[in-house]
């Protein structure tokens, strides 16, 4: 069976090679090769010479290969998992989650790779018309190191089921669990030249994929500024791109809330993953009144959070993924406290002492911010949660529109004029009521303003990887 062009590390093949280090322990976890843009060039080439094969396959087929690739997964959860936590650092709870969020996605597009028509049966003076939804080709995927499984779904998952072929890209620093994940769909039957995997760093390799002219269109997700390079490259091409660039998602706190629930939401939806998610809960807008209580039930809930290496049994919160990452966090936090925009409730500091020998850092609750406070004006990725008073819905409103990001927004309350104004009103792509984080595969994915363009998940990621050809034929 053919394999996909990279595979783990082969001292043979290539003689440059990268570390992929434990952020909990700093132990090697494994190596990938470097790639080079010869390598992604290859790639491209073996996609485009298997794509003609694979865009023909009925839906029913496609459908075939993604659930048995997600059996395989579903089977290989607790190994696959494992291998997650330690590469990426995350509790293993939530990396089994991870696992079978990627099987749940590959079953969700395998359920309606067969419904992927277009238009029949127009009639008009020019004849009839039929309206076909075409595949692209071959089409560029580039992966984050923060939840690599489930964004590795949202792209391939589509791709694969409207019958593209794909040159993907993971992380620098977590590809090893998505090399796995490629590995169980060749497994599954699909053809290894189809799903292509080039790891390497992102000036090399994934600004190859964006500027070959024979990648039909790209999903990135990333950093702003690498999403602007990406799209750049793409534009003299006319590219189609998706680019998802995180976000500052505001979580508003009304006085009717359930506050015991509501500070549950905000703990989980702000240190879920230690923080370094894009939809994360990052800054926090609490009604005045009531401001007080919810600090408290916060701090309380906050410091009864257990920190350590994600394989641990009891763990709540694993380590930042980088050092980088690491003092990004304490330099953000420093500017908020020293330039005298708010005060550390609890946390605040990096963890270098007893068995935290990676990246770790104290859950951290800041209060007393001004609203231009670094914590609030930028993205904090990481487990740090700024929290804000406001006296009416206008101020809450405003607030949480005052940032260039807007990919997800949440409200906490039981009125529905709120809900209703909040959810009409809210710069976000993504607006929770009475929750945070939550997202079924069947609905988009994706935000306004810096926090990108074009939307993945559920039938809409569709458009992407799909043109419409128009066909009259007159009687």
């Amino acid at each position: 069976m053919d394999k996909p062009v990279q595979t783990p590390a082969d001292e043979h093949e290539h003689s440059n090679t990268i570390p992929v280090i434990n952020p909990a322990t700093g132990e090697l976890v494994g190596k990938v090769n470097s790639g080079t843009a010869g390598d992604v060039d290859a790639a491209v080439t073996s996609a485009s010479e298997a794509f003609p094969k694979w865009a023909v396959k009925d839906g029913t087929e496609r459908a075939k290969v993604l659930f048995g690739a997600a059996a395989l997964v579903r089977s290989r959860q607790a190994d696959l998992a494992n291998l997650l936590t330690r590469e990426q650092g995350k509790p293993l709870k939530e990396s089994k989650n991870e696992i079978a969020g990627f099987a749940k996605i590959l079953e969700y597009y395998a359920s309606i790779s067969g419904l992927l028509k277009g238009d029949y049966g127009h009639s008009s003076a020019y004849g009839h018309a039929i309206v076909s939804r075409n595949p692209l080709g071959v089409c560029g995927a580039i992966i984050p190191w923060n939840v690599p499984a489930i964004i590795m779904g949202w792209k391939v998952g589509p791709a694969l089921a409207s019958g593209n072929a794909l040159v993907l890209k993971p992380a620098t620093t977590a590809p090893l669990t998505c090399m796995q994940l490629v590995g169980c769909l060749v497994e599954a039957g699909l053809p290894g030249n189809i799903l292509q995997i080039v790891t390497g760093p992102g000036p090399v390799v994934g600004e190859a994929i964006a500027e070959h002219p024979d990648v039909r269109a790209v999903s990135f997700t990333g950093e702003v500024a690498t999403g602007r390079r990406v799209a750049s490259l793409a534009a003299p091409l006319f590219k189609r791109i998706t680019l998802e660039l995180g976000g500052s998602d505001p979580m508003i706190v009304c006085k009717d809330a359930d506050l015991t629930v509501a500070a549950k939401g905000a703990v989980a939806g702000r240190f879920f993953n230690c923080g370094q998610t894009c939809t994360a809960v990052k800054r926090l807008f609490v009604e005045s009144s009531v401001e007080e209580e919810f600090v408290h039930k916060l701090e309380t809930l906050i410091r009864s959070l257990k920190v350590g290496n994600g394989l641990g049994s009891d763990v709540d919160m694993g380590p930042i993924h980088s050092l980088a990452q690491q003092h990004l966090i304490s330099g953000q936090i420093e500017r908020t406290v020293d330039g005298g925009f708010g005060k550390i409730t609890t946390g605040g500091k990096e963890i270098g002492e007893g068995d935290h020998t990676g990246f770790f850092f104290e859950p951290t609750l800041l209060s007393g911010l001004d609203p231009e406070a670094p914590v609030m004006r930028e993205e904090v990725f990481g487990p740090v949660l700024p929290v804000m008073p406001f006296d009416s819905l206008d101020d809450a409103i405003s607030a949480a529109n005052s940032t260039q990001f807007g990919l997800g927004a949440s409200v906490w309350t039981h009125d529905s004029r709120v809900i209703s104004r909040a959810c009409e009103e809210l710069q976000a792509g993504i607006v929770w009521v009475n929750q945070h984080l939550k997202l079924p595969p069947e609905v988009p994915f994706g935000g306004t303003k810096d926090s990108g363009i074009g939307r993945e998940n559920g039938r809409y990621a569709l458009d992407h990887y799909l043109e419409e050809k128009t066909i009259l034929i007159k009687p």
